[in-house]
């Protein structure tokens, strides 16, 4: 039985790891980790998980962490989180981290898009990237994990395989991303208040998103060659759900049934990604890991569109998902 810390259980993120963890038969939660003093219940800070766990919030030492748990699930803020993770990985534990800090494999991009030095610079591009769809057998050697953004991975599991397989040109491609208003975190912001959001619909961080030189990273990969999409999120009045509708130039001779097939044989034996002939919506994947991704073609371009839950399958799923791959566990425990 693999022992857990969840180093910043207050937030979303901690909220619906603990709700996996709770079905979860291969692993027990024996710290939660947080820098309030005043170690609340966990059922006080989550009311939901109330009669789920008997555990409180504790401000714990690296000493105290280490002897209490094998893994933990690092959900701080970017340039806190890599701080404590060194430090973690030399007491022994294996990490999954979900902040940005090990995302890109440049210290420089780092910098220049997240405005800080990195506090762990000497391990940028040697962590595995925690998409298991594209990076399985890596996750699998890992003792670090990077857990993919939420947005990232909408667009990613939608344009890879058609760049992959040749099916579309690594020019010019835009991803126009919705999401719910839980993936602004639960610390309280102006933009993010009822008033404000309620009954409006608005892009934001057009052509500055942190996300989007992840997105531009991982699709080089996959297609070879160099990638830099057009990326513009869009805050949606919803709690919880990512949309994304990119826009690929075709190649030569390639129909809606080509795209189409490269997907299912893509993702043939995924167990959380399915290829639909409909049009997704956020609702068919709320509260789940999976992806769902369609395609079409319309003047002369291949529209793609896919719907993840943020909270799920953008971050806490994932990073369960990725867990299960470290500890050597089935692949969908707790998932499904």
């Amino acid at each position: 039985m693999a022992r857990v810390a969840i180093i910043g259980a207050s937030g979303y993120t901690g909220l619906e790891l603990l709700r996996l963890f709770a079905r979860h038969p291969g692993m027990e939660v024996t710290a939660l980790v947080t820098r309030q003093t005043d170690a609340p219940y966990v059922a006080d800070v989550h009311p939901s998980l109330r009669g789920a766990f008997d555990l409180r919030l504790e401000a714990l030492s690296l000493a105290e962490i280490g002897e209490r748990a094998d893994y933990a699930f690092a959900c701080l803020p970017h340039a806190a989180s890599a701080a404590l993770i060194a430090q973690l990985l030399d007491a022994g534990l294996k990490v999954v981290d979900l902040s940005a800090d090990y995302r890109l494999t440049s210290r420089e991009v780092y910098e220049q898009w997240y405005k800080v030095t990195h506090p762990d610079p000497d391990r940028i591009g040697k962590v595995a990237y925690g998409l298991p769809e594209l990076y399985r057998s890596r996750i699998r050697e890992s003792e670090l994990v990077a857990n993919p953004g939420c947005y990232p991975t909408s667009a990613i599991l939608a344009l890879a395989p058609l760049l992959k397989a040749g099916l579309v040109s690594a020019e010019g491609i835009i991803v126009d991303s919705k999401s719910g208003v839980s993936g602004a975190g639960r610390d309280p912001k102006p933009a993010f208040h009822f008033p404000e959001c309620n009954e409006s619909f608005a892009a934001y961080g057009v052509g500055t998103h942190r996300h989007m030189p992840e997105i531009d990273q991982v699709l080089t990969d996959a297609a070879g060659q160099g990638v830099e999409v057009l990326f513009t999120p869009h805050l949606v009045p919803m709690d919880r759900g990512i949309l994304s509708t990119s826009y690929a130039t075709l190649a030569d001779g390639v129909d809606q049934n080509k795209l189409m097939d490269a997907l299912r044989d893509f993702y043939r034996d995924e167990p959380f990604v399915q290829v639909i002939d409909g049009l997704p919506a956020t609702k068919h994947v709320a509260g789940t890991n999976n992806c769902h991704i369609t395609a079409r073609v319309a003047r002369g371009r291949a529209v793609v569109v896919s719907v993840i839950d943020n909270l799920i399958k953008g971050a806490a799923g994932a990073a369960v998902q990725n867990f299960n791959l470290m500890s050597g566990q089935d692949e969908t425990l707790g998932l499904t």
